[in-house]
């Protein structure tokens, strides 16, 4: 025998590894046997083992501290579910068809009646490709009801709305060509200027139009509230600060929230005429820290007063108007909606937009800030009458309102009838108004003279809707 198959002691050496009598007598009773090649591929396998063990140790933990990888995802798609895809399918067309036969069964009596309109017009359009004539075309298609549309804004969360209009069929040929011919110019069909805002100016327009509403002084707060000041005072103050607003050349917007500013303090608030002029160059100061780029300091607020008032005085009366509007100052004032009104009179009435009526109509506006009786009126209705009254002002020949502006300021010529009279009485200064630093203002070469026009008389007609 081979010195691999010695048998010493207790155990039996193969390939230099043992293996006892007892581990062989266990693989003979559960009948394995065991012969020298197994033995040592078995002996060899170990060892393999216990090198790469000792290989691996390393590389183990190199992979323990590695990242993970993520799974790769696999296909998502409804590829995989047919059957559930196909069965949900089958079952959203069932419900359709019984929906669509609810709706036949409800439509039976509009659709009998339609029937024979449709049987004539297609009749008619089969002549017409025959060679016939159309002597019974109109040019007026059945699509829209004029009467039935409404110029009440609502807010949309969409893109603003596109003209709306008539539309016409052609008797040319069998193909009845339409064309649509819009009731008014959409004025925010320019999107190019990032300034315009056209895709929001729809929605903009309307808060603003429900903000106007909100925080609005009572026509008669004088009456109410002051003992001290009157109309006439209010209209000093307003005079002297369309000066002041001058001489720091200040912007539109500023002196119209001052005004704003003044009017709802008094509202709530008794002054007395000593501390009036301090009220304006605060309500100001405020209204110039809100518009203004760079706004006047107080310093130069309490030298344009000869330093009747103190800077201290000044920061009080600051403290106390912001404390009564609670530090929410802002509203929309008449000059806000004025430029959109323009807009839409200017896109509708001029091919080039014209200055002339821009600057009258703000002088116009301008002068509704010193008249008390004016605040009756929203700021929109007074935007509105300003543009109404500086068309009727340039030009005679024409109706100075049209679809596009009743569109856009929501307000028929009837509406403003009453506004447009007491702005031409304005215009005219039928009761003699002594305070002029808005007529000297607009007298000015710069703003095209629009001060010394004058108004015809406005007829009743221009007022029937």
């Amino acid at each position: 025998m081979g010195k691999g198959n010695a048998v010493s002691g207790n155990t039996i050496p193969l390939h230099g590894r043992p293996i006892t009598r007892a581990l062989a007598s266990a693989l003979r009773a559960s009948s394995k046997l065991i012969t020298s090649s197994e033995v040592a591929s078995t002996s060899q396998n170990q060892g393999r083992v216990l090198r790469a063990k000792s290989k691996r140790t390393a590389s183990d933990d190199k992979k323990l501290n590695a990242p993970k990888k993520r799974a790769v995802l696999k296909d998502i798609t409804n590829v995989t579910c047919d059957n559930s895809y196909t069965s949900c399918f089958s079952v959203a067309v069932d419900n359709a068809k019984q929906i669509k036969k609810a709706r036949a069964s409800s439509s039976k009596v509009a659709s009998s009646s339609a029937t024979s309109l449709v049987t004539d017009e297609k009749a008619q359009v089969v002549e017409n490709s025959a060679g016939g004539s159309l002597s019974g075309c109109t040019g007026t298609s059945l699509g829209t009801n004029e009467a039935s549309y409404s110029f009440i804004p609502k807010p949309s969360s969409r893109l603003p709305p596109r003209p709306l209009g008539t539309v016409e069929r052609s008797c040319d040929g069998a193909s009845s060509s339409v064309a649509s011919i819009p009731k008014f110019v959409d004025i925010d069909l320019d999107d190019k200027d990032p300034l315009l805002c056209s895709l929001y100016a729809p929605d903009i327009y309307y808060n603003l139009r429900v903000a106007e509403l909100k925080r609005r002084p009572v026509a008669d707060f004088m009456e109410r509230t002051q003992r001290d000041v009157t109309q006439t005072m209010r209209g000093i103050l307003v005079d002297w600060l369309v000066e002041v607003s001058e001489e720091y050349t200040l912007v539109p917007d500023t002196l119209y929230l001052t005004v704003y500013l003044i009017d709802w303090f008094l509202h709530g608030n008794y002054v007395e005429r000593q501390r009036l002029q301090l009220l304006g160059i605060t309500c100001m100061l405020i209204a110039s820290k809100y518009e203004e780029i760079c706004a006047p300091r107080i310093e130069e607020f309490c030298f344009i007063t000869d330093n009747t008032y103190t800077r201290d005085q000044v920061v009080e009366m600051e403290s106390q108007v912001l404390k009564h509007f609670s530090f929410q100052i802002y509203t929309p004032t008449s000059k806000t909606f004025l430029r959109r009104f323009l807009r839409a009179a200017q896109v509708s009435s001029y091919p080039n937009p014209s200055l002339e009526m821009e600057y009258l109509a703000n002088y116009l506006t301008e002068l509704t800030l010193m008249d008390y009786p004016f605040l009756k009126f929203l700021p929109s209705v007074i935007a509105a009458s300003a543009v109404f009254l500086a068309k009727w002002t340039l030009n005679q020949s024409s109706h100075p309102w049209n679809p596009t502006l009743e569109h856009y300021t929501t307000y028929k010529a009837s509406d403003l009838k009453a506004s447009v009279h007491a702005l031409q009485d304005l215009q005219l200064n039928t009761n003699g108004c002594p305070l002029n630093s808005i007529r000297m203002k607009y007298r000015q070469e710069k703003y095209k003279s629009v001060a010394v026009f004058s108004s015809a008389k406005l007829p009743e007609k221009l007022f029937i809707s």
